[in-house]
């Protein structure tokens, strides 16, 4: 299995800071999800290349409440480990409990209620010794004062068996962060991400006799395209190591596919490379040599993913901080989901009412069918690309003035427009999003056969991390909103699709 031929990204979209482990022949692999909940995805492969999401880790509010959690604050890298019969998912919730750790009998849950580490800032990590003995390895340190420690702990109760201790500060770069320990024919390997989660960003190691060090630092970075400023795959670091059953090692990492090598909307996404050894015993993925490419618009083998609104929210959907499950009913109207917006929209930091899935392609399409009947002026339903609160296009049916309109918002930065279009005052709309890698564009039809583009198209910058902020990717889906109370009326949605309109059969 050990070849170069990887479709990459394996996990297309807004999934960074891939963890992975395998039990037998199966690997399960687990991500960042920031102020999403549920949080951290969690996927099932029989190869390491072809990945199915089986839920999500964090599926309560009482392992995780995300309801005050800023953009890009939440859940962390975590890390994923297997150890006597029993799963283990380590990670930090960023301005909220901070470190703690999970456990399961099967990847897919359920779950245990959080055990809170009291030491480190973000990344834990977890090894086992041969002899049962669990050691939180976790950054500690901001900026260039990022260093590792390490301590000990019961792996059941969480009790601290010893006290943190310095092991390593890296390559003197910023963010030594996301480090794992090994253990590899005898030798302790020391892998941690350097330089910060853009550019620079670099996978380092070092190795030992000792899991407390000294560690011997590798001279030159295992990972990074540092050096490689027009290479189509940029950004790459914070890796995990796995051995398959013939005994080759791969890495899963992060990387971003900037559109004319400026900007991310896709966000940082998990990529696959084989591991080589030096005949000194040093793993090698990719140093500036740019054997780590992409096949452009990678993704699912399925071009188009349907959910018809009338059932549950498959696994790969997602919600913004909160599932308030009241606010949606799949009973109310025969194959529709109807959605009732709360008090908050989209520029809030706050618990908004947003279903939705990852954008996975540079172009795309997502589009619903949208009845709604605005019961006052300010509320509103429709479809939504969303960054951050300072980055999304919202597209859908809104009450103004005492009428029912299509109404397009634009939120870019500090500068927010929006625009209305002529809508009739009952009836089903389709409503459309997409992009073609360059712009965002959205169109609307009242009869299902004429359709009216908006004329305003939206630039990805403003949907990109380098210049609207944060760790996320673009999500699209379906949000409603009473603007400042709670909506009167309901959306009705149905059909809800998302395709890869590059053409390729994927």
């Amino acid at each position: 299995m050990h070849s170069t031929n990887v479709r990459n990204p394996v996990i297309p979209g807004y999934y960074p800071d891939p963890s992975v482990v395998r039990v037998n022949d199966d690997y399960y692999l687990i991500n960042s999800s920031f102020e999403y909940f549920p949080g951290v995805p969690i996927f099932h492969s029989k190869d390491l290349i072809h990945w199915t999401q089986i839920g999500h880790v964090l599926t309560r509010q009482s392992q995780v409440d995300l309801r005050t959690s800023g953009s890009s604050d939440g859940i962390y890298a975590a890390t994923i480990r297997h150890h006597a019969g029993r799963f283990y998912m380590i990670t930090t919730d960023v301005r909220g409990i901070g470190n703690f750790f999970v456990t399961a009998d099967k990847p897919e849950g359920p779950w245990s209620e959080p055990v809170l580490l009291p030491y480190g800032g973000i990344d834990p990590s977890l090894f086992f010794d041969e002899v049962g003995r669990a050691y939180v390895t976790v950054q500690n340190g901001a900026g260039y004062e990022s260093h590792i420690i390490q301590y000990g702990i019961d792996p059941v109760s969480g009790e601290v068996l010893s006290e943190p201790v310095e092991i390593w500060r890296g390559d003197e770069g910023p963010w030594v962060e996301g480090p794992h320990l090994y253990k590899i024919k005898g030798v302790y390997y020391l892998m941690t991400a350097s330089g910060g989660t853009a550019r620079d960003h670099r996978e380092i190691i070092a190795r030992s006799s000792n899991p407390y060090g000294p560690f011997e630092d590798k001279p030159e970075p295992i990972l990074t395209h540092r050096g490689l400023k027009e290479h189509p795959v940029q950004c790459l670091g914070h890796a995990d190591l796995v051995e398959d059953m013939s005994g080759n090692w791969w890495a899963v990492f992060l990387g971003m596919r900037p559109v004319d090598g400026k900007y991310s909307p896709l966000g940082r996404e998990t990529f696959l490379a084989p591991v080589t050894w030096t005949e000194e015993g040093w793993p090698v993925i990719d140093n500036n040599e740019g054997t780590v490419v992409s096949a452009e618009d990678a993704g699912p083998d399925d071009r188009v993913q349907r959910l018809e609104l009338g059932g549950s929210f498959g696994p790969e959907w997602a919600f913004l901080r909160s599932y308030e499950e009241e606010r949606y009913s799949w009973t109310e109207q025969e194959g529709k989901l109807a959605i009732r917006g709360n008090a908050y929209t989209l520029d809030d930091e706050a618990p908004a009412v947003f279903a939705c899935i990852r954008q996975k392609h540079h172009r795309m399409e997502t589009g619903v069918n949208l009845d709604f009947d605005p019961a006052k002026d300010g509320e509103y339903a429709g479809l939504a690309a969303r960054l951050n609160n300072r980055g999304y296009i919202f597209w859908g049916l809104a009450g103004r003035e005492g009428r029912r309109v299509i109404e397009l918002t634009v939120k870019d930065g500090d500068h927010k427009q929006v625009y209305h279009y002529a809508a009739g005052s009952s009836g089903e709309v389709r409503l459309r999003l997409g992009s073609d890698g360059e712009v965002y564009t959205c169109s609307y039809s009242e009869d299902g056969v004429s359709w009216q583009e908006a004329e305003q198209q939206v630039h990805v910058s403003v949907l990109s991390p380098e210049v609207n902020g944060g760790f996320t990717g673009v999500c699209l889906g379906l949000h409603a909103s009473g603007e400042g109370m709670d909506a009167a009326a309901p959306g009705y949605f149905a059909e809800f699709y998302y395709t890869n309109t590059k053409g390729d059969v994927l």
